[in-house]
């Protein structure tokens, strides 16, 4: 069994979804500390033709608390505005009618918190690319909060029978082989292969939010190019 364990990202990159393709159970690191900007309630989108970020508002955000212990500010506030800011941007995107409508259904949810709600928008659109990858939250299930960093890590791949955890490139740093030829579990890490896609013009803007890719490539194109990856 293929185990891979990331932070839950807001409509995260092309390389996120190659990762939970690639894996039997993805795990939702939502009981560590909160990261002040970075991916869990923002992304990049082509907004008039340049690179912007959208955000989902937080209340009482701090490095201090744990993702899922950081709500979302009320709907009323933002997401009318976003939802523009996205009609705006891609309306004239082949593919826009249905994206907008996994967008809008996501985010409108009744969800509260942060993390609750960046896992709902992996967790959609997994299930509108036909991805059978298993989730579950960290904060439900292992009872190990007290263990930090790499013992965490093992200990959940432990728990899960794990005969192999994967990670992008960026663990490369964190993550020693021995830790885990240890105890009989593969360390493997995929290389995200970000190829060219059509967008407005000849300008390729690379690494943007999965947003981006579903609204210029069919829900099939996106999901052949899940398994583009190549080992690291």
């Amino acid at each position: 069994m293929k185990l891979a364990i990331m932070q839950p990202y807001l409509f995260p990159y092309l390389g996120y979804f190659q990762l939970v393709a690639a894996v039997d159970k993805f795990v939702f690191y939502d009981d560590v500390n909160y990261i002040k900007n970075g991916w869990i309630n923002r992304n990049r989108l082509l907004l008039g033709n340049t690179v912007r970020y959208i955000t989902v508002p937080l209340a009482g955000a701090s490095p201090s608390r744990k993702i899922n212990e950081v709500d979302v500010q009320p709907r009323d506030r933002w997401l009318r505005k976003l939802l523009e800011a996205i009609r705006h941007g891609y309306s004239k995107a082949p593919h826009y009618a249905r994206v907008s409508e996994l967008i809008g259904d996501t985010l409108s949810s009744g969800t509260m918190d942060i993390s609750t709600l960046a896992s709902r928008s992996v967790i959609e659109t997994s299930r509108y690319l036909q991805i059978d990858t298993d989730f579950v939250p960290s904060s439900t299930l292992y009872g190990n909060a007290g263990l930090k960093g790499v013992d965490r890590v093992l200990d959940i791949c432990m728990k899960e029978r794990a005969d192999a955890y994967v990670n992008l490139p960026g663990g490369q740093t964190m993550y020693e082989r021995k830790d885990f030829d240890s105890l009989g579990i593969n360390l493997g890490f995929i290389q995200p292969n970000l190829r060219p896609y059509r967008q407005f013009d000849d300008t390729f803007h690379p690494g943007l939010s999965i947003v981006d890719v579903l609204m210029f490539n069919s829900a099939d194109h996106v999901k052949a190019m899940l398994t583009e990856q190549v080992p690291a």
